[in-house]
Protein backbone atom coordinates (compact mmCIF):
# COMPACT_ATOMS: atom_id res chain seq x y z
CA UNK A 1 0.00 0.00 0.00
CA UNK A 2 1.56 3.00 -1.04
CA UNK A 3 1.00 6.53 1.15
CA UNK A 4 0.33 9.95 -1.04
CA UNK A 5 1.61 13.29 0.12
CA UNK A 6 -1.73 15.34 -0.80
CA UNK A 7 -0.22 18.84 -0.62
CA UNK A 8 3.06 17.77 -2.59
CA UNK A 9 0.98 16.07 -5.26
CA UNK A 10 -1.31 19.32 -5.40
CA UNK A 11 1.17 21.53 -5.18
CA UNK A 12 3.77 19.40 -8.49
CA UNK A 13 -0.13 19.92 -10.30
CA UNK A 14 -0.39 23.81 -9.73
CA UNK A 15 2.82 24.70 -11.42
CA UNK A 16 2.73 26.65 -14.28
CA UNK A 17 0.82 26.15 -17.64
CA UNK A 18 1.66 22.95 -19.30
CA UNK A 19 3.57 23.50 -22.93
CA UNK A 20 1.37 20.74 -24.33
CA UNK A 21 -2.27 22.89 -23.78
CA UNK A 22 -1.55 25.09 -27.07
CA UNK A 23 -2.01 21.76 -29.08
CA UNK A 24 -5.44 21.44 -27.51
CA UNK A 25 -8.28 20.81 -30.03
CA UNK A 26 -11.54 23.36 -29.61
CA UNK A 27 -13.86 20.89 -31.64
CA UNK A 28 -13.01 18.46 -28.95
CA UNK A 29 -13.72 19.90 -25.52
CA UNK A 30 -12.73 17.31 -22.72
CA UNK A 31 -15.48 16.31 -20.92
CA UNK A 32 -15.61 16.52 -16.74
CA UNK A 33 -18.74 14.85 -14.83
CA UNK A 34 -19.05 16.27 -11.06
CA UNK A 35 -21.21 14.62 -8.84
CA UNK A 36 -21.90 15.13 -5.42
CA UNK A 37 -23.72 12.55 -2.64
CA UNK A 38 -26.55 13.99 -0.76
CA UNK A 39 -26.14 17.68 -1.62
CA UNK A 40 -29.76 19.48 -1.22
CA UNK A 41 -30.96 22.13 -3.38
CA UNK A 42 -29.94 24.35 -1.04
CA UNK A 43 -26.39 23.50 -0.15
CA UNK A 44 -24.91 26.39 -1.89
CA UNK A 45 -24.31 29.92 -1.60
CA UNK A 46 -26.25 30.77 -5.08
CA UNK A 47 -28.92 29.13 -3.92
CA UNK A 48 -29.15 30.57 -0.75
CA UNK A 49 -27.20 28.97 1.90
CA UNK A 50 -25.92 31.28 4.70
CA UNK A 51 -24.39 28.75 7.18
CA UNK A 52 -20.59 28.60 4.85
CA UNK A 53 -20.07 30.01 2.06
CA UNK A 54 -19.02 27.49 -1.37
CA UNK A 55 -17.41 30.46 -3.39
CA UNK A 56 -15.94 28.04 -6.02
CA UNK A 57 -19.51 26.74 -6.79
CA UNK A 58 -20.50 30.21 -6.88
CA UNK A 59 -17.80 31.27 -9.42
CA UNK A 60 -19.10 27.84 -11.42
CA UNK A 61 -22.45 29.04 -11.98
CA UNK A 62 -21.85 32.87 -12.03
CA UNK A 63 -19.10 32.22 -15.27
CA UNK A 64 -21.10 29.15 -16.74
CA UNK A 65 -24.73 27.75 -17.26
CA UNK A 66 -26.78 27.67 -13.64
CA UNK A 67 -29.83 25.12 -13.57
CA UNK A 68 -32.52 26.54 -11.42
CA UNK A 69 -34.59 22.97 -12.30
CA UNK A 70 -32.04 20.07 -12.36
CA UNK A 71 -33.08 16.88 -11.19
CA UNK A 72 -31.43 13.98 -10.33
CA UNK A 73 -33.30 11.09 -12.12
CA UNK A 74 -34.48 9.21 -9.03
CA UNK A 75 -33.94 10.29 -5.36
CA UNK A 76 -31.34 7.93 -4.48
CA UNK A 77 -27.91 7.42 -5.50
CA UNK A 78 -27.18 4.18 -7.58
CA UNK A 79 -29.78 4.89 -9.88
CA UNK A 80 -28.77 8.57 -10.29
CA UNK A 81 -25.73 7.20 -11.40
CA UNK A 82 -26.76 4.44 -13.73
CA UNK A 83 -28.53 7.35 -15.77
CA UNK A 84 -25.33 9.35 -15.93
CA UNK A 85 -23.73 6.33 -17.44
CA UNK A 86 -26.73 5.46 -19.98
CA UNK A 87 -28.73 8.19 -20.93
CA UNK A 88 -31.88 6.32 -19.63
CA UNK A 89 -33.92 5.89 -16.69
CA UNK A 90 -32.52 3.66 -13.71
CA UNK A 91 -35.25 1.34 -13.67
CA UNK A 92 -34.52 0.62 -17.35
CA UNK A 93 -31.23 -0.68 -16.43
CA UNK A 94 -31.68 -2.97 -13.46
CA UNK A 95 -30.58 0.07 -11.49
CA UNK A 96 -33.75 0.06 -8.95
CA UNK A 97 -32.36 0.69 -5.64
CA UNK A 98 -28.99 2.02 -4.09
CA UNK A 99 -26.10 -0.80 -4.12
CA UNK A 100 -27.59 -2.53 -7.21
CA UNK A 101 -25.36 -3.31 -10.31
CA UNK A 102 -25.49 -1.61 -13.56
CA UNK A 103 -26.24 -4.65 -16.20
CA UNK A 104 -23.72 -5.31 -18.19
CA UNK A 105 -25.45 -5.02 -21.36
CA UNK A 106 -25.87 -1.95 -21.11
CA UNK A 107 -24.10 0.94 -23.13
CA UNK A 108 -22.27 3.36 -21.20
CA UNK A 109 -21.24 7.27 -22.03
CA UNK A 110 -17.58 5.63 -21.42
CA UNK A 111 -17.87 3.31 -23.80
CA UNK A 112 -19.22 5.92 -25.98
CA UNK A 113 -16.62 8.64 -26.00
CA UNK A 114 -14.10 5.82 -26.29
CA UNK A 115 -15.31 5.34 -30.07
CA UNK A 116 -13.98 9.00 -30.82
CA UNK A 117 -10.34 8.68 -29.30
CA UNK A 118 -11.46 10.42 -26.32
CA UNK A 119 -9.44 8.98 -22.71
CA UNK A 120 -11.99 7.95 -19.96
CA UNK A 121 -11.19 7.86 -16.13
CA UNK A 122 -13.49 7.57 -13.00
CA UNK A 123 -12.43 8.85 -9.42
CA UNK A 124 -14.51 8.24 -6.61
CA UNK A 125 -17.34 6.57 -5.49
CA UNK A 126 -19.04 3.97 -7.99
CA UNK A 127 -21.48 2.45 -6.59
CA UNK A 128 -22.61 0.21 -9.15
CA UNK A 129 -21.29 -3.02 -8.91
CA UNK A 130 -23.84 -4.32 -6.28
CA UNK A 131 -22.03 -5.48 -3.31
CA UNK A 132 -23.05 -5.65 0.91
CA UNK A 133 -23.96 -1.62 1.85
CA UNK A 134 -22.13 0.38 3.68
CA UNK A 135 -18.77 2.20 3.50
CA UNK A 136 -16.91 2.56 0.17
CA UNK A 137 -14.17 -0.56 -0.02
CA UNK A 138 -11.09 0.08 -2.62
CA UNK A 139 -12.64 -2.73 -5.63
CA UNK A 140 -9.93 -5.18 -6.73
CA UNK A 141 -9.00 -5.71 -10.08
CA UNK A 142 -11.20 -8.87 -10.46
CA UNK A 143 -14.01 -7.71 -9.26
CA UNK A 144 -16.54 -8.17 -12.84
CA UNK A 145 -18.28 -4.63 -12.51
CA UNK A 146 -16.10 -2.34 -11.84
CA UNK A 147 -15.24 0.75 -13.81
CA UNK A 148 -13.00 -1.08 -16.45
CA UNK A 149 -15.93 -3.48 -17.27
CA UNK A 150 -17.78 -0.25 -18.35
CA UNK A 151 -15.27 1.64 -20.66
CA UNK A 152 -13.04 3.44 -17.80
CA UNK A 153 -9.44 2.82 -19.36
CA UNK A 154 -8.35 3.89 -15.88
CA UNK A 155 -10.20 4.11 -12.04
CA UNK A 156 -9.51 5.48 -9.02
CA UNK A 157 -12.65 4.22 -7.12
CA UNK A 158 -13.98 2.87 -4.01
CA UNK A 159 -17.46 0.87 -3.82
CA UNK A 160 -19.63 3.31 -2.11
CA UNK A 161 -19.45 7.07 0.11
CA UNK A 162 -16.02 7.78 1.60
CA UNK A 163 -14.54 10.37 4.22
CA UNK A 164 -11.06 11.27 5.25
CA UNK A 165 -7.70 9.01 5.31
CA UNK A 166 -9.70 6.78 2.72
CA UNK A 167 -7.84 4.03 1.18
CA UNK A 168 -9.10 3.72 -2.90
CA UNK A 169 -8.18 1.33 -5.72
CA UNK A 170 -6.14 2.47 -8.35
CA UNK A 171 -6.90 0.07 -11.08
CA UNK A 172 -6.86 -3.04 -8.37
CA UNK A 173 -3.54 -1.31 -6.56
CA UNK A 174 -4.53 -0.07 -2.67
CA UNK A 175 -3.57 3.44 -2.20
CA UNK A 176 -4.36 5.34 1.13
CA UNK A 177 -4.55 9.02 0.99
CA UNK A 178 -4.71 10.78 4.16
CA UNK A 179 -6.80 14.09 4.36
CA UNK A 180 -10.12 14.71 2.77
CA UNK A 181 -11.43 12.34 0.35
CA UNK A 182 -12.74 15.36 -1.67
CA UNK A 183 -9.24 16.26 -1.90
CA UNK A 184 -8.05 13.03 -2.81
CA UNK A 185 -9.96 11.94 -5.58
CA UNK A 186 -9.31 15.62 -7.49
CA UNK A 187 -5.65 15.33 -7.16
CA UNK A 188 -5.59 11.82 -8.56
CA UNK A 189 -8.05 13.12 -11.71
CA UNK A 190 -5.36 16.19 -12.08
CA UNK A 191 -2.52 13.73 -12.66
CA UNK A 192 -4.64 11.85 -14.85
CA UNK A 193 -6.11 15.19 -16.70
CA UNK A 194 -2.24 16.25 -16.92
CA UNK A 195 -1.16 13.15 -18.41
CA UNK A 196 -4.13 13.40 -21.15
CA UNK A 197 -3.08 17.15 -22.27
CA UNK A 198 0.93 15.97 -22.69
CA UNK A 199 -0.27 13.37 -24.66
CA UNK A 200 -2.62 15.90 -26.57
CA UNK A 201 -5.82 13.60 -26.30
CA UNK A 202 -9.21 14.76 -24.83
CA UNK A 203 -10.19 12.91 -22.10
CA UNK A 204 -13.60 12.11 -20.40
CA UNK A 205 -13.22 12.27 -16.13
CA UNK A 206 -16.16 11.21 -13.95
CA UNK A 207 -15.64 12.92 -10.59
CA UNK A 208 -17.80 11.42 -8.34
CA UNK A 209 -17.42 12.79 -4.32
CA UNK A 210 -18.53 10.82 -1.26
CA UNK A 211 -19.53 13.99 0.54
CA UNK A 212 -21.59 15.47 1.92
CA UNK A 213 -23.25 11.54 2.60
CA UNK A 214 -23.70 10.42 6.35
CA UNK A 215 -21.49 9.22 8.05
CA UNK A 216 -20.32 12.66 8.25
CA UNK A 217 -16.33 13.12 8.94
CA UNK A 218 -15.25 16.18 7.60
CA UNK A 219 -11.16 16.98 8.64
CA UNK A 220 -10.55 18.68 12.12
CA UNK A 221 -10.08 22.26 9.87
CA UNK A 222 -13.22 22.04 7.63
CA UNK A 223 -15.25 21.56 11.15
CA UNK A 224 -14.25 24.37 12.64
CA UNK A 225 -14.67 26.45 9.40
CA UNK A 226 -18.11 25.09 9.36
CA UNK A 227 -19.09 26.27 13.16
CA UNK A 228 -19.43 22.77 14.32
CA UNK A 229 -21.20 21.93 11.41
CA UNK A 230 -20.02 17.84 10.29
CA UNK A 231 -22.06 18.34 7.14
CA UNK A 232 -21.11 21.80 6.01
CA UNK A 233 -17.71 20.74 6.84
CA UNK A 234 -17.63 17.86 4.18
CA UNK A 235 -19.39 20.43 1.88
CA UNK A 236 -16.30 22.65 2.09
CA UNK A 237 -14.50 19.97 1.10
CA UNK A 238 -16.39 19.57 -1.77
CA UNK A 239 -16.27 23.69 -2.74
CA UNK A 240 -12.51 23.65 -2.11
CA UNK A 241 -11.48 20.94 -4.26
CA UNK A 242 -13.95 22.26 -6.87
CA UNK A 243 -11.21 25.08 -6.84
CA UNK A 244 -8.54 23.21 -6.57
CA UNK A 245 -9.89 21.60 -10.17
CA UNK A 246 -10.83 24.50 -11.74
CA UNK A 247 -7.37 26.13 -11.20
CA UNK A 248 -5.62 22.78 -12.40
CA UNK A 249 -7.90 23.24 -15.95
CA UNK A 250 -6.42 26.79 -16.15
CA UNK A 251 -2.88 26.10 -15.41
CA UNK A 252 -2.77 23.35 -17.77
CA UNK A 253 -4.31 25.53 -20.39
CA UNK A 254 -7.14 23.54 -21.23
CA UNK A 255 -10.23 24.98 -19.02
CA UNK A 256 -11.43 27.31 -21.48
CA UNK A 257 -12.51 23.69 -23.89
CA UNK A 258 -13.53 21.61 -21.17
CA UNK A 259 -16.86 20.95 -20.18
CA UNK A 260 -17.01 20.95 -16.54
CA UNK A 261 -20.57 19.59 -15.29
CA UNK A 262 -21.69 19.69 -11.17
CA UNK A 263 -24.44 18.31 -9.89
CA UNK A 264 -26.04 16.43 -6.76
CA UNK A 265 -26.94 12.58 -6.62
CA UNK A 266 -30.30 13.53 -5.02
CA UNK A 267 -31.55 15.87 -2.80
CA UNK A 268 -30.68 16.33 0.73
CA UNK A 269 -31.29 13.14 2.76
CA UNK A 270 -33.03 13.91 5.84
CA UNK A 271 -34.26 17.92 6.66
CA UNK A 272 -34.39 19.84 10.67
CA UNK A 273 -34.18 16.64 12.24
CA UNK A 274 -31.80 16.79 15.35
CA UNK A 275 -30.92 20.22 14.39
CA UNK A 276 -32.20 22.66 11.72
CA UNK A 277 -29.88 21.56 8.38
CA UNK A 278 -27.90 18.69 10.44
CA UNK A 279 -27.98 16.72 7.15
CA UNK A 280 -28.64 19.85 4.57
CA UNK A 281 -31.32 21.62 3.28
CA UNK A 282 -33.86 21.81 0.47
CA UNK A 283 -34.97 24.72 1.35
CA UNK A 284 -38.84 25.71 0.49
CA UNK A 285 -38.59 22.34 -1.70
CA UNK A 286 -40.96 19.83 -0.63
CA UNK A 287 -39.41 16.26 1.10
CA UNK A 288 -35.88 14.91 0.84
CA UNK A 289 -33.82 12.22 -0.31
CA UNK A 290 -35.95 9.00 -1.11
CA UNK A 291 -39.09 10.98 -2.26
CA UNK A 292 -40.18 12.02 -5.23
CA UNK A 293 -41.60 15.37 -4.09
CA UNK A 294 -39.15 18.39 -5.35
CA UNK A 295 -37.12 18.01 -2.36
CA UNK A 296 -36.11 14.28 -3.09
CA UNK A 297 -35.08 14.85 -6.87
CA UNK A 298 -34.41 18.48 -8.03
CA UNK A 299 -30.37 19.55 -7.09
CA UNK A 300 -28.13 22.14 -7.85
CA UNK A 301 -26.76 21.52 -11.71
CA UNK A 302 -23.76 23.50 -13.28
CA UNK A 303 -22.23 23.67 -16.45
CA UNK A 304 -19.07 25.26 -17.33
CA UNK A 305 -17.49 25.74 -20.94
CA UNK A 306 -16.18 29.08 -21.83
CA UNK A 307 -15.44 28.13 -24.95
CA UNK A 308 -19.03 27.18 -25.94
CA UNK A 309 -20.78 29.09 -22.78
CA UNK A 310 -19.27 32.38 -23.35
CA UNK A 311 -22.39 34.54 -21.69
CA UNK A 312 -23.29 33.09 -18.17
CA UNK A 313 -27.10 32.65 -18.00
CA UNK A 314 -29.46 30.60 -15.95
CA UNK A 315 -32.42 28.65 -17.04
CA UNK A 316 -35.24 27.26 -15.62
CA UNK A 317 -35.70 25.16 -18.65
CA UNK A 318 -36.02 21.25 -16.57
CA UNK A 319 -33.14 19.28 -17.21
CA UNK A 320 -31.98 15.28 -15.64
CA UNK A 321 -29.01 13.66 -15.30
CA UNK A 322 -30.35 11.33 -18.10
CA UNK A 323 -29.71 14.37 -20.80
CA UNK A 324 -25.95 14.12 -19.67
CA UNK A 325 -25.24 10.81 -22.05
CA UNK A 326 -27.04 12.39 -25.51
CA UNK A 327 -25.49 15.63 -24.76
CA UNK A 328 -22.38 14.66 -25.16
CA UNK A 329 -22.92 12.14 -27.92
CA UNK A 330 -24.29 15.24 -30.10
CA UNK A 331 -21.29 17.18 -28.93
CA UNK A 332 -18.98 14.87 -30.14
CA UNK A 333 -20.88 14.13 -32.86
CA UNK A 334 -20.72 10.55 -32.03
CA UNK A 335 -22.79 7.80 -33.90
CA UNK A 336 -22.80 4.74 -31.88
CA UNK A 337 -24.39 1.99 -33.39
CA UNK A 338 -23.96 -0.47 -30.51
CA UNK A 339 -26.47 2.74 -28.25
CA UNK A 340 -28.93 0.74 -26.13
CA UNK A 341 -32.29 2.51 -26.85
CA UNK A 342 -34.78 4.05 -25.99
CA UNK A 343 -33.04 7.13 -24.11
CA UNK A 344 -35.01 9.23 -21.20
CA UNK A 345 -32.78 12.16 -21.61
CA UNK A 346 -32.48 14.70 -24.34
CA UNK A 347 -29.68 16.82 -25.81
CA UNK A 348 -29.14 19.76 -23.99
CA UNK A 349 -27.16 21.48 -26.64
CA UNK A 350 -29.66 23.66 -27.91
CA UNK A 351 -30.17 24.64 -24.53
CA UNK A 352 -26.53 25.54 -23.91
CA UNK A 353 -26.36 27.58 -27.07
CA UNK A 354 -29.56 29.29 -25.54
CA UNK A 355 -32.12 28.32 -28.15
CA UNK A 356 -34.24 25.78 -26.09
CA UNK A 357 -37.28 27.39 -24.51
CA UNK A 358 -38.27 24.31 -22.83
CA UNK A 359 -38.12 21.25 -22.36
CA UNK A 360 -39.07 18.79 -25.66
CA UNK A 361 -40.35 16.49 -23.68
CA UNK A 362 -41.44 15.11 -20.02
CA UNK A 363 -39.07 13.80 -17.21
CA UNK A 364 -39.91 10.33 -15.93
CA UNK A 365 -39.64 9.18 -12.14
CA UNK A 366 -39.88 5.71 -10.88
CA UNK A 367 -39.40 5.10 -6.90
CA UNK A 368 -39.76 1.86 -4.62
CA UNK A 369 -39.92 -0.02 -7.16
CA UNK A 370 -38.35 -4.04 -7.91
CA UNK A 371 -37.95 -6.11 -11.25
CA UNK A 372 -42.15 -5.90 -11.55
CA UNK A 373 -42.59 -1.78 -10.47
CA UNK A 374 -45.93 -2.79 -10.17
CA UNK A 375 -45.56 -0.66 -6.41
CA UNK A 376 -44.00 2.37 -5.66
CA UNK A 377 -44.60 6.57 -6.75
CA UNK A 378 -44.30 7.88 -9.71
CA UNK A 379 -44.15 11.72 -11.39
CA UNK A 380 -44.19 13.17 -14.52
CA UNK A 381 -42.38 16.36 -14.50
CA UNK A 382 -43.77 18.41 -17.61
CA UNK A 383 -42.18 22.25 -18.39
CA UNK A 384 -45.35 23.57 -15.90
CA UNK A 385 -47.06 20.35 -14.41
CA UNK A 386 -45.84 17.91 -12.48
CA UNK A 387 -48.71 15.15 -11.95
CA UNK A 388 -47.49 12.39 -8.71
CA UNK A 389 -49.29 9.25 -8.77
CA UNK A 390 -49.04 8.49 -4.86
CA UNK A 391 -51.02 4.84 -5.06
CA UNK A 392 -53.27 3.31 -7.07
CA UNK A 393 -55.79 5.75 -8.71
CA UNK A 394 -54.08 8.07 -6.14
CA UNK A 395 -53.23 11.72 -8.70
CA UNK A 396 -51.89 14.71 -7.42
CA UNK A 397 -51.19 17.63 -10.15
CA UNK A 398 -49.03 20.61 -9.02
CA UNK A 399 -47.86 23.69 -11.15
CA UNK A 400 -43.84 23.95 -10.02
CA UNK A 401 -43.94 27.73 -11.77
CA UNK A 402 -46.30 28.74 -9.59
CA UNK A 403 -46.43 26.36 -6.48
CA UNK A 404 -42.88 25.51 -5.57
CA UNK A 405 -42.98 24.24 -2.44
CA UNK A 406 -45.64 21.80 -3.57
CA UNK A 407 -48.27 23.03 -1.62
CA UNK A 408 -51.59 23.33 -3.75
CA UNK A 409 -53.14 20.10 -5.51
CA UNK A 410 -54.60 20.83 -8.60
CA UNK A 411 -55.96 17.28 -9.80
CA UNK A 412 -59.33 18.43 -8.87
CA UNK A 413 -58.94 21.92 -10.51
CA UNK A 414 -57.54 20.30 -14.21
CA UNK A 415 -59.28 17.42 -14.64
CA UNK A 416 -57.87 17.94 -18.35
CA UNK A 417 -54.29 18.38 -17.95
CA UNK A 418 -54.16 14.86 -14.65
CA UNK A 419 -55.76 13.05 -18.29
CA UNK A 420 -52.99 14.70 -20.56
CA UNK A 421 -50.37 13.94 -18.28
CA UNK A 422 -51.55 10.47 -17.07
CA UNK A 423 -51.39 9.03 -20.94
CA UNK A 424 -47.92 9.95 -21.19
CA UNK A 425 -46.92 8.59 -17.85
CA UNK A 426 -48.76 5.30 -18.42
CA UNK A 427 -47.07 4.69 -22.07
CA UNK A 428 -43.92 6.23 -20.86
CA UNK A 429 -43.95 2.81 -17.95
CA UNK A 430 -44.97 0.36 -20.75
CA UNK A 431 -41.63 1.43 -21.98
CA UNK A 432 -39.59 0.66 -19.24
CA UNK A 433 -41.48 -2.70 -17.96
CA UNK A 434 -40.34 -3.63 -21.54
CA UNK A 435 -37.02 -2.53 -20.96
CA UNK A 436 -36.73 -4.19 -17.29
CA UNK A 437 -37.22 -7.75 -19.61
CA UNK A 438 -34.39 -6.88 -21.75
CA UNK A 439 -36.26 -5.99 -24.51
CA UNK A 440 -33.47 -3.21 -25.86
CA UNK A 441 -31.10 -5.63 -25.22
CA UNK A 442 -29.89 -7.24 -28.36
CA UNK A 443 -30.61 -10.82 -26.86
CA UNK A 444 -33.97 -9.72 -25.92
CA UNK A 445 -33.27 -10.72 -22.31
CA UNK A 446 -31.67 -10.12 -19.49
CA UNK A 447 -28.45 -11.89 -19.65
CA UNK A 448 -27.28 -13.72 -16.29
CA UNK A 449 -31.12 -13.48 -14.95
CA UNK A 450 -32.23 -16.82 -16.80
CA UNK A 451 -34.83 -19.33 -15.40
Amino acid sequence: MKLLALPAVLAVLLALPHPAAARDNSTRPNIILCMTDDQGWGDTSYNGLRKIQTPNLDAMAAAGLRFDRFYAAHPSCSPTRASVMTGRNPNRCGVFWPGMALRPQEVTIAQVVKQAGYGTAHFGKWHLSGGAPGKGRPLPANDPLHPGHFGFDYWFTVSNWFDTDWTFSRMGELVKVPGDGSDAIVAEALTYIEKQTKEARPFLAVVWFGSPHVPLAPTPEDLKAAGGSKYYGEMLGVDRSMGTLRAGLRKLGIADNTMLWFNSDNGAWMDDKDEPDAYGSNTVLRGHKGELWEGGIRVPGIIEWPARIKKPFATSVPACTSDIYPTVVEILKIDAPNKTMPLDGVSLVSLIDGQMTQRPKPIGFWHHGDKTLEEGPVAWNDNQYKLHKRGPDQYELYDLVADLSEKHDLAAKLPEVVARMKVGMEAWQASVRQSIKGEDYPEKKVLGEEK
